[in-house]
C-alpha cells in the first residue's frame, strides 16, 4: 500500500504542466533530470532544479491521502487549496495587507501575470526591459515577449511557440545585459542609464515601460540597487512599471516589502533555493497595481486557470473552471519546505550559510576553477554586507591556467558527474573567451547552490557536524570532477 501510496505522488509530481515536467529519462526523472521522488545523491543544484526531499514527500503522502487528491481534482478544490496556500504564503512572508497572489505552474508563465498586471496603460502597449536574457529562463524571453514558449501550455492545450499570446499583445522587448564579454557584472549606474534610455524611446511611442529587476539571477546578481530604483520612480512616478524576478527565490521577507512598497510585481518559483519539487510558480502584486488590472485578454484562458488568478481581476471568470492535481501538490512542497525554513532562528541560518560559503568557495580552488562574482567589481568593497540569500550560491568559471572548457565541455562534464550520483547547477552563460583560438566561445561554468531543505537538515546538527557534512559532500563533488574531466578527455 505504501508503494502504490508514493507512486501515485510521484505521478501527481509529474503532471498538470508543460513539456518540461514530464518524466524523459528512463530513471524517472526530468530533461533537468530532477526527480519526482527522494534519491540518495550529492545534490546542490537548487539554481537549476531539485530532486524532491525526503521530508516533504512523505509530507505529500500524508497529505494527498488526507485531501484525497487524484488528477481529475474539481475546480472547487482547487480554489480552496489555492487560497489556503494564499494565506500561507501571506503568513510565511508577512506580505503587506491588500497584496494578490497569482499561481502559476512555472516561472516562465509568470511572465504573463507581469503583462497582464500593467496592461492597458498605454495606447501603445508595453515595452518590456528585460535585464540579461543569458541569467534568466530561456522560455522568459519569449513570455515576456508575450509570446507563447512551448508546444503545449499546462492546460494542455497546443500552441505554436513564438506565436502571441492572444489579448497580450502589443508587447516590444528590449535586453539589457548585466555582464561584459569578460564576465564583470556591470554596475547599478550603468543598468539603470540603459533603462533611462529605454523607457524615454517607449514614452515616445506611447509605450508604457516594464522594468525588470533581478533579485537572485542564474549566477546571484541583484541589478539595479534599491535607491537607483527610487530615483527612477522620482523622475518618472506612475509613467512606468517594475516586474522582480526573484524566482530563485533567493530573498528575504525584508526585501519582498521594499519591493512591494513601490508598486513592483515580486516573481518567486517553489523549485529552486525554496526546495520544491519543479514546477510551480507564485506573482506577488501590490494592491496600487492590482486595483488598475485590465480585463483579461481571450488568451490567458490557454495558459490559466480560474482559481489560480485572485477572484477581483476582471475577467477572472472567464477563465476555464478546472483543477490542477499536479500543481497543488508542488505548491504544497514548497510551502512545506518555505514555513520549516522560515520557522528557524536567523542566526542558526546564517550560521549555516556562512558554513557553505567558505566550503564553496574551497571548491572552487580545488577544482582549478575561479569564482564569478555574484556583484559588480565597484561593489567589492561592500560584498561582506551583501544580502545573506546570495551566499548561498556560488558560479565557477571551469577554466584556469592551461585549462579552457567552454559551455558545452561544462554541460558534459556536469552530465557525467551526474552518472555518479552528483548533481550541481546547470552551466550559464555569463563570459566569453577572448584568445584567439578559442575567441568568441562561451566559457564553461558549474553552479553549486544549497537550498532550504538541506539548510534545514544542517541546523539540526551541530556546528561542527554540519561542517563535516559539508565537507563530504565537497570531497565527492571534487571526486566527480576530477573523474569527469577524465572520461570526457
Amino acid at each position: 500500500m505504501e508503494h502504490d501510496s508514493n507512486t501515485a505522488v510521484s505521478h501527481l509530481l509529474t503532471i498538470g504542466g508543460d513539456e518540461r515536467i514530464v518524466p524523459a529519462h528512463a530513471d524517472g526523472t526530468n530533461k533537468y533530470f530532477s526527480s519526482p521522488f527522494p534519491r540518495k545523491t550529492v545534490t546542490y543544484a537548487s539554481s537549476t532544479a531539485n530532486d524532491i526531499s525526503g521530508a516533504a514527500f512523505d509530507h505529500l503522502g500524508a497529505f494527498v491521502a488526507q485531501h484525497g487528491i487524484t488528477p481529475d481534482m474539481d475546480g472547487a478544490d482547487y480554489a480552496r487549496h489555492l487560497g489556503a496556500a494564499r494565506s500561507r504564503l501571506t503568513a510565511a512572508y508577512s506580505l503587506p495587507a491588500g497584496t494578490d497572489i497569482a499561481f502559476s505552474a512555472s516561472g516562465t508563465d509568470l511572465e504573463y501575470i507581469a503583462l497582464q498586471a500593467f496592461a492597458g496603460r498605454a495606447p501603445g502597449g508595453i515595452h518590456n526591459v528585460l535585464l540579461g536574457a543569458d541569467e534568466v529562463g530561456s522560455g522568459c524571453i519569449l513570455s515576456a515577449h508575450g509570446q507563447y514558449f512551448a508546444a503545449q501550455t499546462a492546460l494542455g492545450i497546443a500552441t505554436a511557440k513564438g506565436t502571441p499570446v492572444p489579448g497580450l499583445a502589443p508587447v516590444s522587448l528590449t535586453e539589457i545585459s548585466v555582464r561584459n564579454g569578460f564576465g564583470d557584472a556591470f554596475d547599478s549606474g550603468l543598468i539603470v542609464a540603459g533603462m533611462r534610455s529605454e523607457i524615454e524611446r517607449a514614452l515616445a511611442n506611447d509605450q508604457f515601460p516594464l522594468l525588470h529587476v533581478v533579485h537572485g539571477s542564474k549566477t546571484g546578481l541583484i541589478l539595479p540597487h534599491l535607491d537607483d530604483i527610487d530615483s527612477l520612480i522620482a523622475q518618472y512616478g506612475n509613467r512606468i512599471g517594475f516586474v522582480v524576478d526573484a524566482c530563485q527565490a533567493r530573498i528575504t521577507s525584508a526585501a519582498i516589502a521594499a519591493y512591494l512598497a513601490r508598486g513592483a510585481v515580486v516573481l518567486l518559483t517553489g523549485s529552486k533555493f525554496m526546495g520544491g519539487a519543479p514546477f510551480s510558480g507564485f506573482a506577488l502584486v501590490p494592491q496600487a497595481v492590482a486595483a488598475q488590472i485590465a480585463p483579461l485578454g481571450a488568451g490567458m484562458a490557454t495558459i490559466f486557470r480560474r482559481a489560480e488568478l485572485p477572484a477581483g481581476w476582471p475577467g477572472a471568470e472567464q477563465l476555464p473552471n478546472g483543477g490542477n492535481a499536479g500543481l497543488t501538490v508542488r505548491l504544497e512542497a514548497a510551502l512545506f519546505e518555505l514555513e520549516r525554513f522560515q520557522a528557524l532562528a536567523f542566526s542558526d541560518v546564517a550560521q549555516i550559510i556562512e558554513l557553505f560559503r567558505a566550503a564553496s568557495l574551497q571548491l572552487v580552488e580545488r577544482i582549478g576553477g575561479t569564482r564569478v562574482l555574484p556583484y559588480p567589481v565597484g561593489d567589492r568593497e561592500q560584498a561582506g554586507s551583501h544580502p545573506i540569500e546570495m551566499r548561498t550560491l556560488t558560479t565557477i568559471d571551469l577554466s584556469a591556467e592551461g585549462r579552457a572548457i567552454d559551455f558545452e565541455g561544462a554541460t558534459a562534464i556536469q552530465m557525467e558527474m551526474m552518472r555518479g550520483a552528483v548533481r550541481l547547477g546547470q552551466p550559464v552563460k555569463c563570459a566569453r573567451f577572448q584568445g584567439l583560438d578559442m575567441a568568441g566561445k562561451v566559457r564553461g561554468t558549474l553552479r553549486v547552490g544549497i537550498s532550504m531543505p538541506q539548510i534545514v537538515t544542517l541546523v539540526g546538527l551541530t556546528g561542527e557536524e554540519a561542517g563535516q557534512a559539508l565537507a563530504h559532500d565537497m570531497d565527492t563533488i571534487v571526486r566527480a570532477f576530477d573523474s569527469a574531466l577524465l572520461a570526457i578527455g
